[in-house]
């Protein structure tokens, strides 16, 4: 976001939302994951809403 608001986006256009661990595309708690696992988790998603 702070990436966003300075290349000139007015932060009242955005919202932003961790879920940290509690939505991981790969459960690396019920099994070890690898590192390219571990990776998968490690993002950010963006929805872009036109209005």
């Amino acid at each position: 976001m702070k990436y966003l608001i300075s290349s000139g986006i007015s932060s009242s256009r955005l919202t932003s939302q961790g879920y940290g661990e509690n939505q991981p595309i790969i459960d690396c708690l019920s099994k070890e994951c690898t590192d390219d696992e571990h990776e998968l988790n490690r993002r950010i998603e963006f929805i872009i809403v036109e209005k």
